[in-house]
């Protein structure tokens, strides 16, 4: 077969900028051209769609519905707006992606009220949720209707499945739903090392925006649907939100390929063990600064802007807060420990320079 299509990168440069960065897994390129040829029903009446449905019962139980997504943002602003009424507000950490990184989407394109709380390690708490958590009764204030969190968080850190239980609990006790955005949820299992379920419609979650691309997909999110009486609409919601793919069975077949057998959780132990690979290494360097727990594929340092500058034109990876001189560096599913060793082998000259 002819193709005119070049390469225009090298294969062999990663760098620790974002998990986004990586390509595709193998296995998902092969599942992609698996369910290619041939025609098949669209807009999510497909065969690999609904295979997709049987294999989120076997990680979320038999009430599990998913509605595939093209995005991660697409996925939190469909799953908030099943969720609210019009007047309605979400709860969330100020760091939270939804508030932060989402170019207001939630807000604008959803609709809805966002009540931030500040955190230290970007993990809520029932405490930290009361100071927003009032004014149901109040028409001049947007109704807390949702309290969202991220697991693993924006900072890298993990929920317990108690910390998630307790804050259920709390929610649902103010009659208040639960999202979890879970672009890394991979990472988060496997680094607890529990069933996704364990932290998720176990402990009283209601909806999920299930990740993929960070864990080796190409494109496509899922909003995974835990308790159906919390929603309304979803596939309405959907479609409204240019979220409905037509050709929906290339979403649905990359989620089974991860999904189907232990390919999702391969993938979130690798980029989970070179991330503390990454921070021993880091350890060892004086004058760098680890600022929150490792936990999951994240590390956020602190170093001299100065050196920090000079690296980045050795390596992408980026700021999270220039003025302090904190940064992050991520590792994905194909980050190698050459790769690793290599970074640090740079950090190490740049801070003796």
């Amino acid at each position: 077969m002819r193709t005119d299509a070049r390469r225009h990168h090298d294969p062999q440069v990663r760098g620790f900028a974002s998990d986004n960065y990586a390509g595709a897994h193998p296995e998902v390129l092969a599942a992609i051209a698996l369910a290619n040829g041939g025609h098949q029903v669209a807009y999510g009446e497909d065969d690999y769609t609904g295979h997709l449905q049987r294999v989120m019962h076997s990680h979320f139980g038999p009430t599990a519905e998913a509605f595939p997504v093209f995005n991660g943002t697409g996925a939190n602003v469909v799953a908030l707006q099943a969720l609210t009424d019009r007047w309605g507000a979400v709860i969330c950490a100020e760091s939270a992606h939804i508030n932060v990184d989402e170019g207001g989407a939630p807000e604008r394109m959803g609709g809805l009220k966002l009540l931030t709380v500040p955190t230290p390690d970007g993990k809520l708490t029932p405490e930290l949720i009361d100071r927003q958590a009032y004014g149901w009764d109040d028409e001049h204030r947007a109704m807390p209707q949702v309290v969202s969190i991220t697991q693993n968080t924006e900072l890298g850190t993990v929920y317990t499945p108690d910390e998630i239980r307790a804050i259920c609990d709390h929610a649902h006790g103010h009659g208040m739903k639960v999202h979890l955005d879970g672009a890394r949820i991979a990472n988060a299992a496997a680094s607890l090392d529990v069933p996704m379920r364990t932290f998720t419609n176990t402990v009283g979650v209601d909806v999920l925006s299930f990740g993929g691309t960070k864990n080796g997909a190409l494109f496509g999110e899922a909003v995974v649907v835990l308790n159906p009486d919390a929603v309304r609409a979803m596939k309405h919601l959907r479609k409204l939100s240019m979220q409905l793919a037509s050709k929906m069975r290339f979403v649905s077949v990359q989620l089974e390929a991860l999904l189907a057998k232990d390919l999702w959780l391969r993938n979130a132990r690798h980029a989970n063990a070179m991330a503390q690979r990454l921070a021993e290494g880091v350890r060892a360097i004086d004058g760098v600064e680890i600022l929150h727990p490792v936990q999951a594929n994240a590390v956020f340092a602190r170093l001299p802007h100065a050196v920090s500058e000079r690296l980045q034109k050795r390596f992408r990876f980026y700021f999270w807060d220039e003025t302090a001189g904190d940064v992050r560096w991520m590792c994905a599913f194909d980050t190698r420990e050459d790769d690793v060793d290599t970074f640090l082998q740079a950090l190490k000259e740049e801070m003796a320079r």
